[in-house]
């Protein structure tokens, strides 16, 4: 039976302290108002940091196992039910409306830092959503060689632009590549299960898009077109979800998905979606959580934009790529990355000019060693260390 606690705080306590380890529970607001304060200087653009009734706090350290990433203080008087993470799932159960408002909160976060980083990590404005769009992202990968990618966006194109200014030049090129090409479900259909060989694009950015993905077997890049250049922003295995966020907002794709090899997918839309919300309370638990690692993720790549020099953004983007995993951080303890030093520096969005230099430095630092190309980290506690310092003097000079 679940039982939960209520927790009072007086004016001008504190309910969170950034930086803690202290992260197995969350609460949920039920009278007074607190203040959500983010003292690193991280860039998160959330302009809605006082809380009162119905509101939560704490989930996302909690549900991604991370350190708080605010600092939560009391402006009143103030009531709470704490929540322990073991406990969601049951409450999800008892009271899914919280869940799916906790869900949706996310979702609408995730868009917004999802902004900062384009804008920061990326070093480009935020772009307005447009499916004329899909043509750029075709002809990047044309222009490739990457038929099997580009052949999906110019369909797409092809669909949302039925008057658009290259819709002539589009037909063209799917016409030439169709017969050739690897590639399927251009449109979705009522299949659970997808398979999707290698190098093949599941969605586009921009592009419109009501599914969701949970990987079932290979695995997933997302990445998104910037200024001429591919940038991956993550590689998804077996159990990760992707997509949701147009399942969530119904707003385009901020994003696009490529097999990174020959995978299989189960597809959730919209209806049902809303069936596995009535009987799968696991399922939107598992979906919690990733939300949570994700937007705990965002906000560690967002301190990441604050760092100067070019070494101290890959050590801290690596240490990030080893917290991600959430595996046990003792002396000695090894992490065998599957990123090039060339990956991390797409990842920190390094100015081109300085990319050469940088991966110079970072190949040649004792932190790391080279495994057939691959980053190896010999001992995660020492490199985690020095990120945390680096993030640390960048802090105070900024005070």
């Amino acid at each position: 039976m679940l039982q939960l606690s209520f927790v009072n705080f007086r004016k001008g306590s504190y309910l969170e302290v950034e930086g803690k380890d202290d992260s197995d529970r969350f609460y949920i607001i039920q009278c007074g108002h607190v203040q959500c304060l983010v003292e690193s200087n991280v860039p998160t653009n959330n302009t809605n940091n006082i809380l009162g009734p119905g509101d939560f706090v704490g989930v996302i350290p909690c549900m991604s196992n991370h350190l708080q990433i605010e600092t939560v203080i009391a402006m009143t008087d103030v009531v709470c039910i704490a929540v322990r993470r073991d406990q969601y799932p049951e409450l999800i159960e008892r009271n899914t409306p919280v869940a799916m408002k906790i869900i949706r909160t996310f979702a609408n976060r995730m868009r917004l830092l999802n902004e900062n980083l384009a804008k920061l990590a990326l070093n480009t404005a935020p772009v307005q959503d447009s499916p004329e769009q899909l043509f750029d992202i075709a002809e990047y990968y044309f222009n490739l060689k990457k038929t099997d990618i580009a052949i999906y966006s110019y369909y797409q194109y092809i669909k949302a632009c039925p008057v658009g200014v290259n819709l002539e030049k589009a037909k063209q090129r799917f016409m030439a590549i169709k017969p050739h090409s690897r590639a399927v479900y251009f449109e979705s259909n009522q299949d659970l299960l997808r398979k999707y060989p290698k190098d093949t694009m599941i969605m586009a950015e921009h592009q419109a898009g009501s599914e969701m993905f949970i990987i079932q077997e290979g695995s997933v890049r997302i990445t998104k077109v910037v200024e001429g250049k591919e940038v991956v922003l993550a590689v998804l295995k077996k159990g990760d979800m992707f997509g949701e966020m147009a399942l969530l907002e119904n707003k385009p794709r901020s994003a696009s998905a490529i097999a990174n090899e020959d995978c299989r997918l189960m597809t959730v839309n919209r209806r049902n979606f809303d069936q596995m919300v009535a009987t799968q309370p696991q399922l939107i638990a598992r979906l919690t959580t990733t939300l949570a690692e994700r937007l705990w993720s965002m906000y560690r790549q967002l301190a990441n934009t604050q760092l100067k020099e070019p070494i101290m953004k890959l050590i801290d983007m690596l240490a990030l790529q080893v917290e991600k995993t959430n595996i046990n951080i003792a002396p000695g303890v090894s992490f065998q990355s599957t990123l090039t030093c060339m990956d991390l520096a797409n990842m920190c969005g390094i100015n081109q000019q300085q990319v050469a230099a940088a991966v110079y430095n970072l190949q040649n630092d004792p932190r790391i060693k080279l495994v057939d190309g691959k980053i190896f980290v010999p001992n995660c506690m020492e490199l985690i260390k020095q990120a945390a310092f680096y993030r640390k003097q960048s802090k105070q000079i900024k005070h």
